[in-house]
């Protein structure tokens, strides 16, 4: 098994990204050495019952079925890359039985806390707080991921036409729409971003650190937790709950889940459904205010 060559096969030919190709690349290892210790084999193949036992050893070290489910994908990513090849005949995984994971529901802000958020007071006026500011604001009207964000240029954006293009997940690009409010945003954050002496020309990145350098993982995140952590008690304050806000928010307002589903830029409908359980608890209360023999 050479794990190099599929690494190389999904960075440039698939072109994941690096977060992506790095979890790959060790849980790929991980088996691997599984293997070794377990058979002593020279060649390493997955093989069902060396598979099986794997699962079985992750699970006696006490990772979660969230966990073994995800390191299990990477294995099963790379058996249709040795299938797609002609490296092996069989697929090993089709016998495989995942441990069910609990479902967890996406944690979201509360609308009147997202609202308190939209407060020029909590941020400076200065480059550094109007950009804060439009960063979280964007997270939330537009739905996008953190990786999605980091590597928005200014060439992205059309603000005649008041529209985002965003590269996803698989080098899938998709159009989110934006409001005047969000678009008069942007031309405030441009302006000071100029006057700040950071480039805006049209491949630049649109985001930058305090030393206009391209914007990166942790910096987004201390910042979402600090201007979170000032409305909402959840344990939780990342991009990724803004994320959830924005679909959640939508559901409840009347937005279908096939609209919701195109603007988050999920590839099944399955992953969109996850918002409905959270929108059960307005539906409930709707319900005894409608119907007359609720009470």
């Amino acid at each position: 098994m050479n794990i190099n060559n599929f690494i190389k096969y999904i960075r440039y030919e698939k072109r994941l990204s690096e977060h992506t190709i790095n979890s790959y690349e060790t849980d790929l290892i991980q088996f691997r050495n599984f293997v070794f210790v377990e058979s002593n084999d020279d060649e390493l193949n997955p093989e069902y019952q060396k598979i099986r036992a794997w699962i079985a050893s992750l699970s006696e070290q006490g990772l979660s079925a969230v966990s073994i489910n995800r390191k299990v994908s990477s294995l099963k990513s790379y058996v249709k890359y040795l299938m797609k090849f002609g490296h092996i005949s069989k697929n090993p995984m089709l016998k495989i039985v995942l441990p069910k994971a609990k479902k967890r529901l996406p944690e979201f802000v509360q609308e009147n806390q997202m609202n308190n958020l939209d407060n020029a007071s909590l941020f400076s006026d200065d480059f550094f707080g109007i950009r804060d500011r439009f960063m979280i604001e964007l997270f939330y009207n537009t739905g996008m991921r953190l990786s999605e964000l980091i590597n928005l240029k200014h060439i992205d954006i059309d603000v005649s036409r008041g529209n985002i293009k965003i590269l996803g997940k698989g080098n899938k690009e998709r159009i989110v729409p934006f409001n005047t409010y969000i678009n008069n945003m942007y031309k405030l954050y441009v302006s000071q971003k100029s006057d700040f002496g950071f480039s805006c020309e049209a491949k630049d990145f649109i985001f930058v650190t305090d030393k206009g350098e391209k914007m990166y993982p942790n910096f987004v995140y201390r910042k979402i937790q600090h201007y979170l952590g000032l409305v909402s008690q959840l344990e939780k304050r990342s991009p990724h709950v803004l994320r959830h806000s924005f679909a959640t928010h939508m559901l409840n307002n009347g937005a279908d889940l096939n609209s919701i589903k195109e603007l988050l830029g999920h590839t099944s409908l399955a992953a969109t459904q996850v918002y409905t359980h959270n929108t059960f608890s307005k539906i409930k209360t709707i319900y005894k205010q409608a119907h007359p023999r609720a009470q």
